[in-house]
């Protein structure tokens, strides 16, 4: 076999899979025992670290996004019919997404494959910046369940608290930018995908 010399960009080499938005193929920057925050480097393709952590708030679950998609027009534009705002845009980021996994997954640059099960409508600086959430594939404890009433309201709670300090200074709570309007299902979570890869689509496809 012949070897690979060239590694795919995660957001824009990765494909999604054949059963998307069901089933996708995503990629993983972070693990909760990271104590930094990594994100994909967007001109390249190599995981850069964001940000240190600098407090207590640490990701419940694994981090990253969902390659081939975008936040863009038709996302924000959804977020502000659901939430009846009419300043709400895209973030220009590919979708977040948050995976539910018993299985000991220690390291992030990994693709995993996962299905969706609902999300968190989260709105940062005026824009969408949602978080599907999803379980791995296959996982003994988490894979079997079909929808977001099916996970265990504790750690949904928890990547709802997570997410609404992870950026906060505690000498300044005053200064926080994230506001969660609420915690939908998974075919909220499908529609919310949908628009995404439409939005890539229209980005970074359509001539």
């Amino acid at each position: 076999m012949k070897p690979n010399y060239y590694v795919a960009h995660p957001w824009h080499g990765l494909e999604l899979g054949p059963k998307a938005p069901d089933e996708l193929d995503v990629f993983i920057e972070l693990t909760p025992q990271d104590p930094v925050k990594y994100e994909i480097d967007k001109a390249s393709g190599f995981i850069r670290v964001d940000r240190p952590q600098k407090y207590s708030n640490r990701s419940p679950t694994l981090y990253g996004f969902i390659p081939r998609t975008y936040s863009g027009d038709l996302s924000g534009k959804h977020c502000s019919e659901v939430v009846g705002r009419p300043d709400i845009k895209g973030d220009g980021d590919p979708v977040d997404i948050c995976v539910l996994s018993a299985s000991p997954i220690n390291h992030g640059n990994t693709i995993l494959t996962v299905i969706p099960i609902g999300g968190l409508r989260m709105i940062d600086k005026g824009e969408a910046d949602d978080k599907i959430i999803a379980v791995l594939k296959g996982d003994e404890v988490f894979g079997l369940m079909k929808d977001i009433g099916d996970a265990p309201k504790a750690l949904i709670n928890k990547l709802h608290h997570y997410f609404l300090t992870y950026k906060l200074d505690p000498n300044s709570p005053s200064t926080g930018t994230v506001e969660i309007t609420e915690v939908y299902d998974r075919a909220e979570a499908l529609k919310v995908i949908q628009f995404g890869i439409e939005d890539y689509i229209k980005k970074f496809v359509t001539v």
